[in-house]
């Protein structure tokens, strides 16, 4: 009697073999570069850390090959700087990017919140009081990045009213642009944090009492370049 042959597999069961494999691979690259991307946004990695794949693989249990395709999204978010015989490093923030950044986001940010005054309500008004005290009593134990992420959603309260969708998306982003350059600025100048939220409860003052819309604008753009000067003249020169 002939033996049987062994079933060959067919062409769909193969593939969907391999869909599995690329979808494990995959989620394998996004679970390391979302743990990469949060150490180097809180300052876990600082700049000029260098990442070494074999022990970061061994950290999170995977292989090197997930680790690597993260360093390469990573590097192309401008987080990382890849050197042969030295490997990926972090990098630190460019001092005339942020400051471009920063003073575009002033203008920006500040048109699209006084364009926004018709459409802000109570419920509105509400919410950014209830994100700035949340601020506050974060103050005892900063952690900047939760500090930053606050901030972001109080000032967007204000501003995704805005009427104009192209100078919405010109303030998007601004805010994504900061992401890419670690906008946890705080973490190099946490006294700047307490002066915010003051500033912040002058701006809902000012929105509240039914201030114009130019007196509006101009406390929202001094806000923001406040902050970048701050930054300018405090930060380490190493770190930019």
């Amino acid at each position: 009697m002939v033996p049987e042959e062994p079933p060959v597999l067919s062409s769909g069961l193969g593939g969907a073999l391999n869909t599995v494999i690329d979808a494990e691979s995959g989620s394998k690259s996004e679970r390391a570069y979302a743990v990469l991307k949060d150490r180097i946004l809180s300052g876990s990695y600082s700049p000029g850390h260098r990442l070494v794949l074999s022990r970061i693989a061994e950290d999170l249990g995977v292989s090197v090959v997930p680790v690597r395709e993260a360093i390469r999204r990573l590097e192309a978010e401008q987080l990382l700087r890849f050197e042969r015989n030295v490997g990926a490093t972090v990098i630190g923030i460019d001092p005339v990017e942020y400051f471009n950044t920063m003073q575009t986001l002033s203008i920006v940010e500040a048109a699209a919140t006084a364009l926004s005054l018709p459409s802000l309500g109570v419920e509105e008004i509400a919410e950014a009081h209830r994100l700035n005290e949340a601020m506050k009593e974060s103050l005892a134990n900063l952690d900047p990045v939760r500090f930053t992420a606050l901030n972001h959603d109080f000032h967007q309260v204000l501003y995704r009213q805005c009427p104009n969708p192209h100078l919405l998306d010109l303030v998007n982003r601004g805010w994504n642009r900061l992401n890419a350059l670690r906008s946890s600025t705080f973490n190099y100048i946490p006294g700047r944090a307490a002066q915010s939220v003051q500033e912040h409860d002058e701006l809902l003052r000012l929105i509240e009492n039914k201030a114009s819309a130019d007196d509006v604008e101009r406390a929202a753009r001094a806000h923001r370049t406040t902050t970048l000067y701050a930054y300018l003249q405090t930060a380490p020169k190493e770190t930019i």
